[in-house]
């Protein structure tokens, strides 16, 4: 019998495959198409959350041959659901694509948004098709690079912003585009998330937790250690936590702070409440406006310990003049009860405000959408024109549509079918909305109480503006910046045995 690869050779197979696609030039599918009839292979990264209902969906038009989540449970569970019962299990990706990387025609990757980066450059450098979740990746360089690689290899690609393959967003996009609103003057965006935790002074370890358990209770400090250690032991046996990690620096792991869905308002593995809802809320006016290489971005928060987000922030970003529209600027507020002043809707004649909207402003009108996917919209001062757009396959919801536009471009070997794909939508997207979180770094102070001098959890003053040089990805006044490891959050380091360029 031969002997099987151990985890290492897998690790390290997986990445000589990758450099020699990748280095060796581009790799181009396009031909490729598929019939009808003939099932496409499907792996799935991430299982639990978003992941279960995108892998369900792809289980839907695939055949599922493998999945991969860190959580043991997690894994468990879906494998024992229906599409699943065949797919082998991993924690590790890179396991998976060392084992499969040649028969998968299709991966999603729903994963904590730092590893969504690694995993799709991995596949995609393998000829895998991804559908990756939003946002598209943590950092600028990242977004870039995606749509690099996705142009280079030829695969297919879609973002998870399903409000894509609406009917109700792919005709806003054209009645704007129509000019019906007029001269373009400005665009809002309000949101109420976050709905995880964010702000500074989070972070937990042991040696924090001793302290705090020895202050607060000497007599059972002891006893709530060894709980607390027992605990954690626990969860770890679950829990393949340097698999979480991944690309990340280290950091202990501790219950309920990280996993499940808490990543998202920390700065080394998530994006803040921009990154997780712009991606939708932006999909109309990125499209229809020209949102694409702002020249300047600055923010106000209520503060945060470049370690957590903070609970709430303000971005302003300012775009230039195109041959389309004259220079706009664009507004992102959020919390619930974070949003434009009521002027700018009473101007418009909206009375009632939606916790989570967008409004774009013409000179002769607006359009104002309550939903965060667009899902209804409406046109203010001025009525709809007859405009031409194409409408998704309706396979049932949006969720689904946006996943059969990917399974339809592979099989028909043409990556542009896919609305959403990397190149033209989701990886200038997804730069333009992660260059807010450079200016809400640059704004870590909050509100100060003006009695006590402590921080008072209200939105502070405006933090340094960023000003930016989108073609060569690069802060155009990063010597004069005060604040820190500015140009840090465009590229990201990745730790060892992953591989980003």
């Amino acid at each position: 019998m031969s002997r099987q690869p151990s985890r290492r050779e897998f690790i390290r197979n997986t990445s000589a495959i990758s450099a020699a696609l990748f280095v060796g030039g581009s790799v181009n599918l396009r031909g490729q198409e598929r019939s009808a009839n003939e099932q496409l292979n499907v792996v799935s990264f991430g299982v639990g959350g978003k992941g279960g209902s995108d892998s369900a969906n792809a289980a839907t038009f695939g055949n599922v041959v493998a999945i991969c989540d860190v959580d043991r449970n997690t894994l468990d569970s879906k494998g024992k659901s229906k599409g699943f019962e065949g797919a082998e299990k991993f924690t590790d990706y890179r396991e998976l694509l060392a084992k499969y990387g040649k028969k998968i025609d299709i991966a999603t990757v729903s994963t904590p948004d730092h590893m969504h980066g690694p995993i799709t450059l991995a596949a995609m450098r393998l000829g895998i098709s991804c559908y990756t979740q939003k946002p598209l990746t943590r950092t600028i360089y990242e977004a870039r690079l995606l749509a690099k690689v996705a142009k280079e290899t030829g695969v297919c690609t879609q973002m998870g912003n399903q409000g894509t393959a609406l009917d109700s967003s792919r005709e806003a996009i054209a009645q704007i585009q129509s000019g019906v609103l007029g001269t373009l003057k400005e665009v809002y965006a309000w949101s109420n998330r976050p709905v995880w935790a964010q702000g500074p002074g989070r972070r937990m370890t042991m040696d924090k937790f001793i302290a705090q358990a020895k202050e607060a209770d000497p007599e059972n400090a002891e006893k709530l250690i060894d709980k607390k250690k027992e605990e954690i032991a626990k969860a770890l046996e679950r829990v393949d936590w340097k698999s979480w990690i991944g690309v990340a620096p280290t950091r202990e792991f501790w219950p309920g702070i990280y996993h499940t869905f808490q990543h998202r308002g920390w700065w080394d593995f998530g994006t803040g409440a921009l990154g997780d809802m712009a991606c939708h809320q932006l999909t109309v006016p990125f499209a229809s406006c020209g949102l694409r290489d702002p020249i300047s971005v600055q923010a106000k928060s209520t503060g945060h310990d470049f370690d957590s987000f903070p609970a709430s922030s303000i971005i302003k970003f300012e775009f230039p003049e195109t041959s389309e529209r004259p220079a706009i600027p664009f507004w992102w507020y959020d919390r619930k009860g974070n949003k434009p002043p009521m002027e700018v809707f009473e101007k418009q004649g909206i009375t009632k405000v939606s916790d989570s909207g967008v409004m774009i402003v013409g000179e002769k009108g607006a359009f104002y959408s309550s939903d965060d996917y667009c899902g209804v919209y409406e046109l203010k001062g001025v009525d709809k024109v007859k405009v031409d757009y194409e409408k998704a396959e309706n396979k049932g919801n949006n969720d689904l549509n946006n996943m059969y536009e990917l399974f339809r471009a592979k099989r028909a070997g043409d990556p542009m079918i896919c609305k959403s794909n990397f190149i033209h939508r989701a990886g200038p997207l997804s730069e333009t909305i992660l260059l807010g979180n450079l200016a809400v770094w640059a704004a870590s102070a909050g509100g100060i109480d003006k009695d006590s001098g402590v921080p008072n959890g209200e939105m502070g003053e405006w933090g340094e503006k960023v000003e930016w040089d989108a073609k060569n990805l690069q802060v155009t006044n990063l010597e004069s910046l005060k604040t820190p490891k500015v140009a840090d959050l465009i590229k990201p380091v990745y730790a060892e045995g992953h591989k980003l360029d």
